[in-house]
């Protein structure tokens, strides 16, 4: 009765009673033995039709179950026992579309967790100039000395300036994952270029008895977003001024061929330890050989920008062991 009651099937039966009463009221005009063979084939072929649409139901109530359990989380989508026909078309289909909806969602529960990880580290590195700020704070209200106070007036500044530092860096980064940093491309000297980020430094090269040399082969030029490449090359040196111990140097060489344009940025300071070259671009990556009281984005900045420039940067170690910066900038896409 379960196969009466489908309507697809109430018809083929319909059709099928129709064609034999047919055939069999003209073939009792001629012959009886005819007129039993055409009731018999028809019966067959009814039957085989049933048997052909009741087996396309059943995998479809199949296939409406495997993805009942998709959308209630199983993993699972086997496709084995839709082998053929317009069934197995469908189940290939849903397969890929599911597959494409789970790696979907795995991005964004990645993207989530990098999210939270971000914000949390924000949180950490803005915590600890505020509480250095409020120490002081308490401390100029004990204080009369105008010394003193002046001192401590210049620590608040300088606690400011690494806090606006750190929110317009992680501003600008953000910017340049959402795809929404615009570059005011010009054309410019790279002795120009480095003058300019050495101009930045210079006060703290010279604190700290750091000696700066620039060497140029040629006259090498770079169409570029001037602010912001020199800032990723401030980025970069002044990570090199952190490692470079006092009476240290910081080599830049400059140079100019078919294939790119090179800075190559070396020191003398302790080198970069091998299991940290990998993750030294890594966004608040803090080496744990590190004494250096930098946030860990400076690279990270600096790598998006120079990306952004049709640029690839690499950090090792040169052979007198400090760390050494091969900036290439390549004249076509590569």
């Amino acid at each position: 009765m379960r196969i009466l009651n489908q309507p697809g099937n109430r018809k083929l039966l319909v059709i099928s009673a129709a064609v034999t009463a047919l055939g069999f009221g003209i073939c009792c005009l001629f012959s009886i033995p005819s007129a039993l063979i055409l009731l018999c084939v028809s019966l067959t072929v009814t039957a085989a039709a049933i048997a052909v649409r009741r087996s396309e139901d059943d995998r479809i109530l199949e296939l409406c179950d495997t993805i009942d359990k998709v959308l209630r989380g199983d993993d699972t989508f086997v496709i084995n026992s839709f082998t053929d026909g317009n069934i197995s078309i469908l189940a290939t289909e849903i397969q890929k579309m599911t597959v494409r909806l789970r790696e979907q969602n795995s991005a964004l529960e990645t993207e989530k967790r990098f999210m939270k990880e971000s914000l949390e580290d924000l949180s950490h590195q803005l915590r600890t100039p505020l509480t250095s700020m409020m120490l002081i704070l308490n401390n100029i209200r004990s204080r009369k000395d105008a010394g003193q106070l002046s001192r401590s007036l210049r620590e608040l500044m300088g606690l400011l300036a690494q806090m606006q530092w750190l929110i317009e860096t992680m501003l600008n980064i953000s910017r340049i994952d959402a795809g929404a940093m615009t570059l005011r491309i010009e054309n410019v000297s790279c002795r120009e270029l480095i003058r300019k980020a050495e101009e930045t430094v210079s006060v703290s090269l010279e604190l700290k008895g750091i000696t700066m040399h620039t060497e140029v082969k040629g006259e090498p030029e770079l169409n570029c977003d001037v602010k912001y490449l020199t800032e990723a090359v401030i980025n970069i040196l002044k990570n090199s001024m952190e490692h470079t111990p006092e009476g240290g140097e910081i080599t830049v060489e400059l140079e100019e061929n078919p294939i790119y344009t090179g800075i190559m940025i070396t020191d003398t300071g302790t080198g970069i330890p091998e299991e940290d070259i990998d993750q030294i671009f890594s966004r608040f990556y803090r080496s744990p050989h590190s004494h250096s009281s930098g946030f860990g984005i400076g690279l990270a900045f600096a790598r998006r920008i120079i990306a952004m420039h049709n640029g690839v940067i690499k950090a090792g170690n040169s052979s007198q062991g400090g760390a050494q910066f091969d900036i290439r900038f390549y004249k076509t896409v590569v």
